[in-house]
């Protein structure tokens, strides 16, 4: 593996380091949200989600689609929830 590629994964895996990061992944496992939905459901501001989203956006962990003047957020492919399904298996193995 080349270093620029360990350190890419590396850089994959921080985004992971963030508990609010891991509580909106979870909530779009099941379906996408808006901003207001995440923010009731993680029980934060929504400025806090939308700055959370878009450090989810930058490392294309969800993306999103404009509906009129609402923004929903979707985790970006299936790798996204294998990942986090792996992740949460390995813990529950402890």
């Amino acid at each position: 593996m080349k270093d620029e590629q360990i350190y890419d994964l590396a850089e994959f895996f921080k985004v992971f380091a963030d508990s609010t990061r891991i509580k909106i992944i979870a909530a779009l496992l099941e379906k996408e949200l808006c901003v207001f939905e995440l923010a009731k459901i993680v029980g934060t501001t929504q400025s806090a989600i939308s700055h959370q989203l878009r450090i989810l956006k930058q490392s294309h962990l969800v993306k999103f689609r404009r509906d009129k003047t609402t923004i929903y957020y979707s985790l970006d492919d299936e790798h996204i929830k294998d990942i986090f399904l792996k992740g949460r298996e390995h813990i529950e193995e402890i």
